[in-house]
């Protein structure tokens, strides 16, 4: 495909959150739909504004699994051209951000772009190096228990398995995490797709459960971090507003990694709660040096209470992740979100998804404060993909120079 030829996407990266994300879901897309982006003012209005080392890894990344002339990924670069190609599949793929920046934000670049094959086919690798317990970022246990339970459970989203080969903890990173995706295929009538997810009843807590983890720090630390969790959480049960979970079990364990299996000390902690209409609700919080572990365990309790009591099927950061998912899925997706409005987040996602795809989003603002989300999306299916056997019969510059 000649990139002459190509859709050119022209997007404002200082538009509403104006951070990193708009870079994630602007590359994924482009890449999944041949559509040409140019991505100018990134991170406008952030201190220091441009790319900064981890953005131009994902794109980097992005640009590599999907064969793309990609231009102006340096640091500091406030203007990026992105041109996809063929998106190859079964890869294997290594990205290393260097610093300490998010190997879950770099998973969330690649994804979408393993997700979907013309047949079946061997699965492809991410070996992800850099931060797997970051600041600002998922933590790899939100993703591991609560990002991809959920995608399974609601958009049939089975075949992706992670791996933490080594723990890299903020500031020093250098952690290393394998992902393996087996793509969806064409074995039968939509078996291709990502179907949409129907979540509007809330339902009472069923479980909460949590995972305190740290690495080259005293066992106390792992000790403290949950018991500064497990009191924020009974002394929540015990007030009025948290008699929902007054009786519910909670489960919270701490690990403590081996030396060989960390780089850097450091610590994190992960909440999470599952509800019965199916929803999942997270809290978390990273250690740093001079916290008291006690008080992070708090904090990430409080993250979990905050999502509780906004009353929705799902926590803020799983909101805006899922967007993406939303949009390509094929039919009507209807989310039920907590009270206060979309995020900032959310609602750029929700941008970004219109400025590539047809997929049809409302938000309907309920009397009782909730927000309702409803997508009709593009059942988008793998008919841009080819396999390398297919690849090695296509010019040999895909058209791209």
């Amino acid at each position: 495909m000649a990139a002459a030829h190509l859709a050119n996407v022209l997007i404002d990266g200082s538009m509403l959150e104006g951070g990193g994300q708009i870079l994630r879901n602007s590359v994924s897309l482009s890449a999944l739909l041949s559509k040409s982006v140019s991505i100018n003012r990134i991170r406008n209005g952030r201190k220091p504004p441009g790319l900064k080392n981890q953005h131009q890894t994902g794109l980097e990344l992005a640009a590599e699994i999907s064969s793309a002339h990609l231009t102006g990924a340096t640091n500091g670069s406030n203007e990026i051209n992105f041109v996809p190609g063929r998106i190859c599949l079964p890869g294997h793929y290594i990205a290393d951000s260097v610093t300490a920046g998010s190997t879950m934000l770099l998973l969330q670049i690649a994804l979408p772009l393993l997700l979907f094959s013309v047949s079946p086919m061997p699965p492809s690798t991410l070996t992800l190096f850099g931060g797997t317990n970051a600041i600002q970022a998922p933590q790899i246990d939100y993703t591991l228990y609560v990002f991809l339970p959920f995608m399974r459970r609601h958009f049939g989203l089975e075949g992706v398995n992670l791996d933490i080969k080594k723990r890299g903890y903020f500031p020093k990173g250098g952690g290393e995490v394998r992902v393996t995706v087996k793509p969806f295929y064409e074995a039968g009538e939509g078996t291709r797709r990502l179907h949409g997810m129907r979540l509007l009843v809330r339902g009472g807590v069923k479980s909460v459960c949590g995972i305190a983890h740290l690495g080259k720090l005293p066992s106390s630390v792992g000790r403290e971090m949950v018991e500064g969790a497990r009191m924020k959480l009974k002394d929540f049960g015990s007030s009025k507003a948290g008699v929902e979970i007054a009786e519910i079990p909670v489960k919270i364990e701490y690990r403590r990694d081996e030396n060989k299996n960390t780089i850097g000390a450091g610590s994190g902690i992960v909440l999470w709660a599952e509800l019965e209409g199916g929803g999942m609700i997270g809290g978390s919080a990273v250690g740093r040096k001079g916290l008291d572990p006690a008080v992070v365990g708090t904090q990430a309790a409080e993250e979990l209470i905050k999502g509780l009591q906004a009353g929705g099927c799902v926590d803020e950061w799983l909101q805006d992740q899922i967007i993406i998912y939303m949009a390509l899925a094929h039919g009507k997706s209807e989310l039920r979100c907590g009270k206060g409005g979309l995020t900032l987040h959310t609602q750029t996602a929700i941008w970004v998804t219109g400025q590539f795809t047809d997929a049809k989003f409302a938000i309907e603002e309920e009397p009782s404060g909730h927000t309702i989300i409803r997508c009709t999306g593009i059942g988008y299916t793998a008919n841009l993909l080819v396999s390398k056997s297919e690849q090695r019969r296509l010019p040999a510059n895909n058209g791209l120079n």
